[in-house]
């Protein structure tokens, strides 16, 4: 009689246990997955963000290296200012004026037909986003150079300036110089990029990221140009 009693409390969990045990595995895996999905969330948005930064810096080193070079063989700074203003930027240069090379013909020195001599920068409007394009007159016409952007702001000076460049702000602020009204006299160029990327989801929400802004600087000196008089 013993024996058989002793058999009958070895037995396996209880009804009750099972479902207590299974409902704690439940919550478990729920946290588990929660927190998983929320370093995916954040994840994403960090490699968003990186790639805004890394086609927004690459534009600007792109423009910095032409621009530097305008006026180039010209007896101006080379801008053209007809075309050029605050969000847009048009720049000219002989190239090729020195290049004896087989290939390249007396008419092709001595006139501004050629890739890369006359290059226009602005801003493109399109479906909830602002591409900043290069248009190569001469060349392979118009590229996108930078495609999450909010604003670029070209700034003109006839002097080196320092200035103030605020994370979250769209612009430079705080210079310490008075830009040119007249772009053909300029020496010293500032272009200001706005990146930002939109909040993700509402504050409090699992998954929350909160917008993001950066302000993107490149300074130019015009080195065509008279420089000593700075």
């Amino acid at each position: 009689m013993s024996s058989s009693n002793k058999q009958a409390t070895n037995g396996g969990f209880s009804l009750v246990e099972l479902l207590i045990a299974m409902a704690i595995t439940m919550a478990l895996m729920t946290a588990a997955s929660t927190l998983l999905a929320n370093a995916l969330r954040v994840r994403s948005r960090e490699n968003q963000k990186s790639d805004a930064l890394a086609d927004t810096q690459r534009a600007l080193n792109i423009m910095s290296r032409e621009i530097a070079n305008t006026g180039f063989n010209l007896s101006g700074n080379g801008i053209v200012a007809s075309d050029s203003g605050v969000n847009k930027l048009r720049i000219r240069s002989n190239l090729n004026r020195f290049d004896y090379d087989a290939s390249v013909t007396s008419t092709s020195r001595e006139a501004i037909q050629d890739s890369g001599e006359d290059i226009t920068y602005f801003i493109n409007l399109a479906d909830n986003t602002k591409y900043l394009a290069r248009h190569d007159l001469y060349g392979t016409g118009s590229t996108v150079l930078a495609n999450r952007i909010d604003s670029m702001n070209i700034h003109y000076f006839d002097q080196k300036v320092t200035y103030t460049a605020l994370p979250g702000d769209a612009d430079i602020s705080s210079v310490s110089a008075t830009e040119v009204t007249d772009k053909t006299t300029a020496k010293y160029i500032v272009i200001a990029v706005s990146v930002t990327l939109d909040q993700v989801g509402s504050p409090g929400s699992p998954g929350y990221q909160p917008p993001y802004s950066v302000l993107l600087c490149s300074d130019i000196t015009l080195r065509n140009t008279d420089l000593w008089d700075y």
